[in-house]
This record gives structure tokens, C-alpha cells and sequence, in this order.
């Protein structure tokens, strides 16, 4: 099963070194990697091109003009890129654990899309581990209970580690909550129903639409929490301006059957 990992940015090069550094000390290198740059300036090509030259799989940099807040846009750029069979979506600020890629593959089944979960730091914790190149990818859970105790963490309950079973498939229609920071599915499924929508503008909601049209396409979710965690680093809220906007916009498709996006993976040659 080929497999890419998106991995979405703008304009923080620490935060996606520490990604990248991640991604390179995973147990399954057997993946290629995509960062799907929605605009950032040089510095982050800097950085990519750091990784390009030491990474063991393949990576590529994806680019879009910085025409504000373009994610569906620069992840379904991302996604024609590729041929890969199988996608999983996350962010340049999600340090993976060390076993991410190889659980979101094991856990992989035809007819499901996987939806997984994330562990906080705080502000503080960040900045110490952007500024001193911590490579929290590689602590034990010994050392995230220590940084939990301290408040410097939101939870540990992620990190426990659960095989596939069953009960993973006990809310086959659930959407909410799964985001795009920790999200896989099957190309075939994606091309399905155009990728992501890019009529959203604006912070919010675009990773929701993604996850309801795969419902409404018959995909089913699956739940990949206490198995594929991500450290999510802190930063500041985004802009929410357009979010009344995109709430509508979602709305109105809870209401509906489309699958389809409206301005999605066709505009880039595949769907």
C-alpha cells in the first residue's frame, strides 16, 4: 500500500522542522511526504529543503501564492500530487508519535476513513521545545505523565496504545471532532468526492465538510484514538472572521445527500 503523508503549513519553520524531524524517526519509514505550503515564505522552503536532503523516504514541497487562509486548496494540491494509494492528512505543527504512520497503515481498512486524536502543550512547553530542539517524537509516556503533572500537557489517556479491534468501528457516522491534523483516507474515496471543498474561506470547517461528504459517499469512520497520537505544538487562535460563513456553508450540507465538493480535486486534474 503506497502511502503519503500531507503535511499542511504556513509561515512557522520551527514548528514543521520539528514535524519533519518527527517524521524521520518514525518505526515505518515506508511512506512518501508531501508539505502542502499554503504560501509561507522562503524560510520554510529552507527548511524542506534541509529534510530533502537527509529524510529517509521522499519529500516533496507543494506551494500556493498566500492568498489567505487556502488549506482545502493546498491540500488538494497536495493530493493530486500524488499517486499514492492511501493519505493521511495532518499539520506542521503535529509532532507525530513514533509509531504514527505505522498504526494509521495497520489500521487502514477498505470502506473507512480513520480519525484520530492529538495531545496539547501549552504555550510555555512549545516554546521550549521549538527554541531547544526537544524531540518530544522520541520521549516515553513516562516522560508526557511528568509534563501532565506539571500542566504543561492536556492529557496523557491518548498515549495509551490499543490494537485494532471492533469497537473501534462503534460510531460509524461520527464527524465531528475529526480534523484534518489526524486524519487518513483511501485515495479512491478521496477522488470520490473531490477532495476537499475549497468554496470554504477562511479559518474552520473545511476538514468537517471533507469528513460529512465521505459519509454521505457510504465511507465509514473508523476510530484510530489510543493508537496514531499527534503533539500538537501551541499557537495563538487563528482568525475567525469567515467562520459564520463557513458554519452555514456546513449546515446547509447537513442537510443535504451531496457528496461531491463543489471547487475541489478536479480543478487540479484528478476527481
Amino acid at each position: 500500500m503506497k502511502t503519503a503523508v500531507i503535511v499542511t503549513t504556513y509561515n512557522r519553520p520551527d514548528a514543521l522542522a520539528a514535524v519533519l524531524e518527527g517524521y524521520c524517526g518514525q518505526s515505518d519509514q515506508g511512506f512518501e511526504l508531501v508539505v502542502a505550503d499554503d504560501g509561507s515564505t522562503n524560510e520554510t522552503a529552507e527548511v524542506v529543503q534541509h529534510f530533502v536532503r537527509r529524510a529517509p523516504f521522499p519529500l516533496t514541497h507543494i506551494w500556493q501564492e498566500d492568498q489567505g487562509f487556502r488549506a482545502a486548496a493546498i491540500r488538494n494540491r497536495a493530493v493530486a500530487s500524488t499517486d499514492a494509494d492511501y493519505v493521511v492528512f495532518t499539520d506542521g505543527d503535529c509532532v507525530p508519535s513514533r509509531h504514527f504512520v505505522r498504526t494509521h497503515k495497520q489500521l487502514a481498512e477498505p470502506g473507512y476513513f480513520l480519525g484520530a486524536n492529538r495531545v496539547l502543550l501549552s504555550a510555555e512547553l512549545t516554546s521550549r521545545v521549538l527554541s531547544q530542539q526537544l524531540p518530544i517524537h522520541a520521549w516515553s509516556g513516562i516522560d508526557w505523565v511528568q509534563f501532565w503533572f506539571r500542566r504543561e500537557v492536556n492529557r496523557v489517556l491518548p498515549l495509551i496504545r490499543l490494537p485494532d479491534a471492533p469497537l473501534r468501528k462503534w460510531a460509524p457516522h461520527r464527524w465531528k471532532g475529526i480534523k484534518t491534523c489526524n486524519l487518513s483516507a483511501w485515495r479512491t474515496d478521496l477522488v470520490r468526492v473531490n477532495g476537499l471543498d475549497e468554496s470554504y474561506e477562511g479559518w474552520g470547517l473545511e476538514d468537517s465538510d471533507l469528513v460529512i461528504r465521505l459519509l454521505h459517499a457510504g465511507v465509514k469512520h473508523k476510530n484510530a484514538r489510543l493508537a496514531a497520537t499527534a503533539f500538537h505544538l501551541w499557537h495563538p487562535e487563528e482568525d475567525r472572521l469567515r467562520l459564520p460563513d463557513n458554519q452555514q456553508r456546513l449546515d446547509d450540507l447537513l442537510r443535504s445527500t451531496t457528496v461531491r465538493a463543489a471547487i475541489g480535486l478536479d480543478r487540479h486534474g484528478r476527481g
